[in-house]
């Protein structure tokens, strides 16, 4: 698929910092954050609600009608919780966040997420679920994992996407 920008995903267990890095990310390199999330729940792209696990039953039909529209001309930094289900060729670089458990429970608590949803979300971090998906889904050159535990490693992940968007411009440009 030719783009003259790349689409990137951002993805990891719940409360890793998608959210937070994507809108950095998008506002650093002038992309545009897609939270995939949101338009789940705006577009009512899901099969009802899990109350023991807090969370919607995603169409996952529904969801990728959407977003193809969305991703077609690249430019897009999407933030999702998992990523098998969308198509290789829609990302250019897929970036799981990784968080220390202590960073991890912290922020679930301060969510307010029932205590399975939390044990369901810490033992998905802990056995690297979300790490070992992304490198069945995708190009083994195109998945980077990144610590995520701090502002400065926000930062440093922000840092480090600017500088693969300029070699990707320098080997991508007509």
């Amino acid at each position: 698929m030719e783009r003259s920008l790349p689409n990137i995903l951002v993805t990891g267990t719940p409360g890793t910092g998608k959210t937070t890095t994507s809108e950095m990310i998008a506002e650093a390199i002038g992309l545009e954050h897609v939270n995939v999330g949101d338009i789940v729940k705006s577009k009512q792209l899901h099969e009802g609600y899990l109350e023991e696990f807090d969370t919607h039953v995603l169409d996952e039909d529904k969801l990728l009608d959407e977003l193809e529209e969305i991703l077609k001309d690249g430019g897009k930094v999407v933030d999702f919780h998992t990523c098998e289900i969308f198509p290789e060729r829609w990302f250019d670089l897929v970036l799981v966040l990784r968080a220390d458990t202590s960073s991890l429970y912290d922020r679930m608590v301060k969510r307010g997420y029932n205590k399975r949803k939390i044990d369901e979300n810490m033992e998905c971090e802990i056995m690297q679920v979300v790490l070992e998906t992304a490198h069945e889904s995708y190009a083994p050159e195109i998945v980077v994992e990144l610590p995520s535990n701090t502002v400065d490693d926000m930062e440093s992940n922000v840092d480090r996407v600017k500088q693969w968007l300029e070699a990707w411009k320098a080997n991508n440009s007509k």
